[in-house]
């Protein structure tokens, strides 16, 4: 099953997006990591206010930054799989694990190239649209979809 597929996002900009993001991992029953510092007052209230009343149902881990997350993730024994528009392997041509965390960058510059080369997998959306990217809330979603998908089915 899905229930220890995490999603973490690396030091968020926007708000919206982020609660956004609280609100379908809350749904589908996804623990979030956010790993700070994040661009914007990360107080309850402001989450409350970006994820409305889904903030008590979301399963959220906060990190002090990416040293903090890197050795709680690795003493957990958890893969990193990090969706970026440098990655080559398309999303949906991956076989998770139940036990993956599924890493967004910053919706202004993504994540630096120490944190981009640690990943155990660099995943793509493919966009034949010609868009540069997608939103990350939407990204994330799309993301998690596929992983449950996969670990509900054992595709």
């Amino acid at each position: 099953m899905a229930a220890n597929l995490r999603v973490a996002l690396y030091q968020p900009d926007i708000a919206g997006n982020t609660g956004t993001i609280l609100r379908m991992a809350a749904c589908l029953g996804l623990a979030v990591d956010v790993i700070e510092p994040a661009g914007f007052d990360l107080s309850d209230r402001n989450l409350r206010r970006a994820g409305m009343d889904y903030l008590e149902m979301a399963a959220l881990k906060r990190h002090l930054d990416f040293a903090a997350f890197e050795e709680w993730r690795r003493a957990e024994r958890r893969r990193l799989l990090l969706f970026t528009t440098r990655g080559a392997r398309p999303y949906t041509d991956f076989a998770y694990r139940t036990d993956d965390i599924l890493l967004f960058g910053r919706e202004s510059a993504g994540v630096p190239d120490n944190v981009h080369a640690g990943a155990d997998a660099r995943l793509l959306i493919p966009m034949p649209g010609g868009g540069r990217s997608l939103n990350v809330a939407l990204s994330a979603a799309m993301a998690a979809g596929e992983a449950i998908r996969q670990c509900s089915t054992g595709a």
